[in-house]
């Protein structure tokens, strides 16, 4: 069912964007620079999120016993990492 656009809602100073309005459209990385302020513009265009880490950590699914797992989580915060180092040096790396 097709739901019809609500009259009260419709702005005629925001028409909606067409092929010709995307053939004109430009990237932010040029566009920004001219209109705000650099270090605005600046942190508006920086990537986000975390950096790539140069060996990425792999998602396995491990079984382990209740009580090793109870152990390692009663250590605190940052118990999965520090099982990563034990299992590093049970490895011998």
């Amino acid at each position: 069912m097709s739901a019809k656009p609500n009259p009260a809602k419709i702005d005629a100073d925001a028409p909606e964007a067409d092929a010709a309005w995307f053939a004109n459209a430009r990237p932010a990385s040029e566009v920004l620079p001219a209109i705000l302020p650099a270090a605005i513009a600046e942190a508006a265009l920086r990537p986000r999120g975390r950096p790539k880490a140069e060996a990425p950590k792999k998602l396995v699914s491990l079984r382990l016993d209740a009580d090793v797992v109870d152990r390692l989580r009663k250590s605190g915060p940052g118990w999965q990492s520090r099982a990563n180092e034990v299992l590093r040096k049970a490895v011998g790396i």
